[in-house]
This record gives C-alpha cells, structure tokens and sequence, in this order.
C-alpha cells in the first residue's frame, strides 16, 4: 500500500500516517528503489489499533502501547493492555463510590446553624486532606466559594459550603474535571441535587464506558498486529 492508501482506510491524513511512522506506533516502512514508502497489512492495523486505543486510554497511552508490539516482549504489550483496563475499572470504582458519598453529604440536614460552626480555609483543607491552594482554586473556579469576613479578605466557610467542598472533593476524586462542575455546582446549591448529580455521574459513567467500548475494538487490530509484526513486508 502506497501512503495514500494507508490513510484512507485508516481515517487519517497522509501527514498522520507519516507522523505516526516516525513516533513508532508505525513500523518503519519499506521503501522503492526511487524511495517510495511501501506499507503493509501489518502498518494498517497499527494505525487502526492506535486508533482505537487512543479513545479509550488517551494518544500518549495509545502510541506506548502500540509502539510496544514492534519493540518489545509480548508480556510486556500485554501487561500495558492489562493497566489499561484496570484504570478505568478503578475508575468507574472510584465513580460509584464518589456517586454515592456525594448524594449522601447532599441530603445531610444544616440546622442551628452558628458563626462559630463556619472553618477556616487551613482547617477545611486539614479535613478534606487536601492543600489550601486546592480549595483557593476551587474557590477562583466558582465551584466553592466561601465568605470573606475581615478587610484582608479572610477566608471563612460556612456549613453550607463545607459542604459543597466535600461534594467537589469527592467529584474531583473519581475524575470529573473543572469545567463540568462550574456548571454541575450552582444547580447544586439552587437545591436540585439528587436529579443533578445523578445525571452528571450517568455522563461520566458514560465516558467510561465509551473509552472501554474503544479498547474492545481495539483488541483485534491490536491482535492482528502482534500476528503480523514479525513479519510486516518481505
């Protein structure tokens, strides 16, 4: 197959498939006598397990993995595939325990509420077992933000947003990123809690199912390649 060919049928463009050749998830191409690259079914199926790999585990885990079928041990390539699959089952773990923590703290009741029962920024990071500049960037984010209580701007956090912040903290645990709680977190504190939260973790749950749908496709061109990788082209 000329260039061309291999990034038709794999979906990418011939300066991709050029560039997946040089960072190895490729093997090197054979070349005509006027220096022509010439692929195989072998460089095809690589590109195609790229591919699939890099939507279920990210293109830096991807090209690693790839890269390892044409350089080293079979054992090794599958102990790559192995960690793989145990991320995101850990994940999807962490998600169901994080879902589950996050809807109880959201219907714990806050009554008699006092000043004195408000934390300092030190004394809730000490709780949640985070830094203060976690929770000062959360609270620049919006996602917690606290009252200020003196001229200096003294952070104090009042039993509502303590827990908000242990909400965020579990989120932040299982994965969720900044953005989608910007938007999840005011929702939250407007009262819609338990129909809010459980359809940003069904999103979640199903971006892992995606990525892990991704490394099932993956598994046969990654077979293929293991096949065909001793023996690319004559």
């Amino acid at each position: 197959m000329r260039t061309i060919d291999v990034a038709r049928r794999s979906g990418y463009s011939v300066q991709q498939v050029r560039n997946l050749e040089r960072d190895g998830v490729l093997p090197p191409a054979a070349r005509t006598a006027a220096g022509y690259r010439i692929y195989g079914e072998v460089h095809l199926r690589s590109a195609l397990a790229y591919r699939a790999l890099a939507r279920g585990t990210g293109p830096v885990e991807a090209k690693r993995i790839v890269r390892a079928v044409h350089e080293r041990p079979l054992p090794e390539v599958l102990a790559l595939l192995d960690a793989a699959h145990a991320r995101l089952d850990r994940e999807r773990r962490d998600l169901r325990l994080a879902g589950e923590a996050a809807a109880a703290i959201c219907v714990e009741p806050i009554e008699d509420v006092r000043p004195s029962d408000s934390m300092g920024v030190f004394e809730l990071a000490a709780a949640l077992g985070v830094h203060p500049s976690t929770l000062r960037h959360w609270d620049a984010e919006g996602l917690v933000v606290p009252d200020r209580v003196t001229a200096r701007g003294t952070r104090r956090y009042s039993p509502a947003q303590v827990r908000d912040a242990r909400i965020v903290h579990q989120l932040r645990g299982a994965g969720y990123r900044i953005a989608p709680l910007r938007t999840l977190m005011p929702d939250l504190r407007r009262g819609h809690r338990s129909e809010d939260l459980g359809a940003a973790l069904a999103t979640r749950d199903a971006s892992i199912t995606a990525r892990s749908r991704a490394l099932l496709d993956a598994a046969a061109a990654l077979g293929a390649v293991v096949s065909l990788a001793a023996d690319p082209l004559p």
